[in-house]
């Protein structure tokens, strides 16, 4: 071999081994990229109203990261969240995008408030799993739902999944109202109080509750499903390429039901935390926002669970500095949700980039 083949090989062979992160490196430097540019942005917009982007960015930093207190209430925050985000991914590996995980959430939170009025003298070592599996079982059905009229009926996930959403908001606030409420629930109307022995504690030492240790096993144990299993390896050939999973004998049908109806079942836990931790009741305060702050964590995590982690906790602090921003900076009530907003707009034009870019294309390397 001439020393301009053995260069030319070794050329080569440097270019596949750093294909793999080349790769890999696309989808973290273009979401953060996206991010930066939303809030760069609207530190423009502030700009334009007369506020500072640095001590508004500065207050959101200190409200959210920036003490034990802010710890805390950031990580409360983050437990529906995550949940709330793996209801958008796992079925967005199959090509679905299911933005209406707020239904599952409140129906989920609906039932798990009812469930544990009648399971009051149940001891809480049964009465617990009972309720979470229940709040479970009933975002599981909700969302499966919207798979189900994807696959039988060729229904638009995303329009179902949103319609679906408002439903379930609508029917939690006619059970609260009526069949289910508290008579003594006068001026907020909910479910009657869990009692204490039915209440979810929080961590040691942490004013924390466990469902943020729970959220984050989900977490673990979803990427292990979707990366070290043959359903998790089956479900990202049909999300590449249906017609090549079908053409190969996968089975798309159940795996459409099952991932949507497993994100689902995220959510509804969402709700049973909600209720039993934080609420104590079941009330129009599940209707947070938390399913529709999970969409935009999800396509900025780039629909990988692990991923998820760390954006849901910048999300969460962004929502822990609402109060504290309207107050210093004298701006309105909806200033982090336009935040939010801004960045999910950039992070949905980011996506035209993908493959854009010759640092992140190793087939173009060759080529050169």
């Amino acid at each position: 071999m001439t020393d301009q083949a053995m260069a030319r090989a070794q050329r080569r062979s440097g270019v596949d081994g750093l294909a793999p992160l080349a790769r890999r490196a696309e989808g973290v430097v273009l979401p953060l990229g996206a991010l930066a540019a939303g809030l760069a942005l609207f530190g423009l917009l502030l700009l334009a109203l007369g506020k500072s982007p640095v001590e508004f960015y500065a207050l959101v930093y200190k409200a959210g990261f920036g003490t034990a207190f802010s710890w805390a209430n950031t990580l409360s925050r983050a437990a529906p969240l995550l949940f709330a985000a793996l209801c958008v991914a796992l079925p967005a590996r199959l090509g679905l995008v299911v933005i209406g995980g707020e239904g599952a959430i409140v129906l989920g939170g609906t039932a798990t408030g009812a469930l544990g009025v009648w399971l009051g003298g149940v001891p809480p070592a049964l009465a617990l799993p009972l309720m979470a599996a229940a709040g479970a079982a009933v975002g599981a059905l909700w969302i499966g739902a919207v798979g189900a009229l994807r696959h039988y009926r060729g229904v638009n996930e995303t329009i179902a999944s949103l319609l679906m959403a408002y439903i379930g908001i609508a029917l939690m606030n006619h059970l609260i109202e009526g069949p289910l409420r508290d008579p003594a629930s006068l001026n907020k109307p909910s479910t009657a109080p869990l009692p204490d022995a039915l209440r979810v504690g929080d961590i040691p030492g942490m004013d924390v509750h466990w469902g943020l240790v729970v959220a984050l096993v989900c977490c673990v144990l979803t990427w292990v499903l979707i990366e070290r299993t043959t359903w998790g390896f089956a479900a990202r050939i049909a999300g590449d390429n249906v017609r090549a999973a079908q053409v190969q004998g996968l089975p798309v049908g159940r795996l459409i039901l099952g991932f949507t109806a497993l994100g689902g079942a995220f959510a509804g836990l969402a709700g049973f935390f909600e209720v039993a931790a934080v609420q104590g009741s079941a009330n129009a305060s599940l209707a947070a926002g938390y399913g529709y702050t999970g969409i935009l964590i999800a396509f900025l995590a780039r629909q990988n669970p692990l991923a998820v982690i760390p954006v849901a906790l910048l999300l969460a602090g962004f929502e822990a500095s609402s109060g504290l921003v309207q107050r210093r900076m004298d701006l309105p009530d909806a200033t982090i949700l336009v935040l939010k907003a801004v960045v999910f707009v950039v992070i949905l034009v980011s996506d035209t980039l993908y493959g854009r870019f010759r640092l992140f294309a190793p087939e173009r390397w060759r080529r050169s």
